[in-house]
C-alpha cells in the first residue's frame, strides 16, 4: 500500500510501483480530497481519523489482511498510526521523511506550499508551480517532472487548477501556541520492521528527530537521501532499490525467525 503526502496524490508512486509490482500487488490511492477521489462536503471532514478509516475500508474491499506500507510525508504518519494500533494490517512500514514530531516551522512550510493560483493558463505555468513546490524532492528527471505534471493537475474552464481540493490548504496551519505535532506514543507502541526514509536537508524530519526514533527502537533502519530535502521522490533507481531492498530483506528476516522458532518447537507470538 502506497500512501502519499498532504498534497500528493496515488501517480506519485508510478514509477515506484511499476518495480514493485514485479513481485507483489501494489495499491496506490488517493486520499479524500486529492487526484481523483471525491471531495469532502465539509472541510472539517478532512482529518486523520477519517483518513484512517477510509484505509481500512479499502483494505476490507480488496481482501487484504496483511500489508506492506509505504508513506511519504501525510502517508508516512497514518502507516505509523495505523501501525500502532492493536491487530495492525501492517507487516512492514517505510516513512518517507517524517518522524514521529514535526516541527511547527516545518508545518508552516507545508502550509506555504500549498498556496496556489486558482487556475494555470497552461501546464507550463503548472510545471513552474511544481518545480518550485517540489524542489526538494531530489533525483527527478524530465520524464518524471513531465510526469508529475500531467498528474497533478486537472483540466477546468479557463485552463488548469491543482488536483486537490483548495479547502485542504486551510488544515495545515496548527495552532501558534503549539510547538509542532507530536506522535511519540504510536511509534513506541510500533512491533514491525520499519525503514525511516529521511532527505539530507530535510525540515519536516530533522535528523534530531530520526536519531531519537533509532534510540527508542534501535532495530528500526535509517537511511539518508543526499541532496535531498521534504521528500525524497522515491522515483530515482537508487531510491526505488532501498525501499525493494529493504522489503525483500525484512521478509526474509521474518521468515528465517518463524522457521527457527518452528525448528525449536517454540509458539510465535506477535510482540
Amino acid at each position: 500500500m502506497c500512501a502519499h503526502g498532504y498534497s500528493g496524490n496515488a501517480r506519485d508512486f508510478d514509477f515506484l510501483a511499476r518495480e514493485l509490482a514485479k513481485d507483489a500487488r501494489v495499491i496506490c490511492a488517493d486520499v479524500a480530497g486529492r487526484g481523483e477521489s471525491d471531495w469532502l462536503p465539509s472541510a472539517l471532514a478532512y482529518h486523520f481519523g477519517q483518513f484512517l478509516a477510509d484505509f481500512r475500508s479499502l483494505l476490507v474491499h480488496v481482501g487484504v489482511k496483511e500489508v506492506d506500507w509505504i508513506g511519504t510525508s501525510m502517508g508516512g504518519l497514518l502507516g505509523l498510526l495505523l501501525a500502532s494500533q492493536p491487530g495492525s494490517p501492517i507487516r512492514r512500514l517505510v516513512m518517507n521523511d517524517v518522524g514521529a514530531f514535526v516541527p511547527l516551522e516545518a508545518l508552516q512550510r507545508i502550509g506555504r506550499n500549498l498556496q496556489a493560483p486558482e487556475r494555470f493558463a497552461s501546464l507550463s505555468e503548472v510545471e513552474a508551480h511544481l518545480r518550485r513546490t517540489h524542489r526538494d524532492w531530489g533525483e527527478i528527471d524530465e520524464r518524471q517532472w513531465a510526469h508529475l505534471v500531467r498528474h497533478g493537475a486537472r483540466r477546468v474552464e479557463g485552463g488548469y487548477r491543482l488536483h486537490y481540493d483548495p479547502r485542504i490548504t486551510h488544515l495545515v496551519h496548527p495552532l501558534p501556541v503549539a510547538t509542532g505535532l507530536f506522535f511519540w506514543s504510536a511509534w513506541y507502541r510500533v512491533r514491525c520492521p520499519v525503514l525511516l526514509v529521511r532527505g539530507e536537508h530535510s525540515e519536516v524530519f530533522p535528523a534530531s528527530v530520526a536519531a531519537t526514533m533509532l534510540d527508542a527502537k534501535p532495530q528500526a533502519e535509517l537511511v539518508e537521501i543526499a541532496g535531498a530535502g521534504h521528500a525524497p521522490a522515491l522515483m530515482s533507481d537508487a531510491e526505488i532499490a532501498i525501499v525493494r531492498d529493504f522489503m525483500e530483506q525484512s521478509g526474509a528476516r521474518a521468515a528465517r525467525e518463524t522457521r527457527r522458532l518452528s525448528r525449536s518447537g517454540s509458539v510465535l507470538v506477535p510482540r
